[in-house]
């Protein structure tokens, strides 16, 4: 019966130090994704930024015009699309309880 009890317990000590360590472990996780929606956010921001600018000159339709200018400005609107896509959702990043 002390065996048993003696095995028990040291069972219940070694998990008792498995779980703190991984519980330490994801709530490190948990603050890196953190950081990195945000970085990927302030990035997204950043993209959606230059979209509506680029928009706003295109709509004027100054920069097509000239050929050396208005081949940059293609390009520029070519490179702008490209990051177009790499934008995220509004919702990115929430927690179900967030939302």
């Amino acid at each position: 019966m002390i065996w048993i009890i003696s095995i028990l317990g040291l069972l219940l000590i070694v998990s008792v130090f498995a779980i703190y360590n991984l519980l330490t472990k994801v709530e490190k996780y948990e603050d890196v994704i953190q950081d990195q929606v945000k970085y990927l956010n302030n990035i997204s921001a950043s993209i959606a930024e230059a979209k509506m600018h680029l928009q706003k000159l295109d709509g004027e339709g100054t920069f097509q015009s000239d050929d050396e200018v208005g081949y940059f400005f293609k390009q520029l609107q070519n490179v702008q699309e490209e990051l177009n896509r790499y934008m995220l959702p509004t919702n990115y990043g929430q927690n179900q309880s967030e939302k």
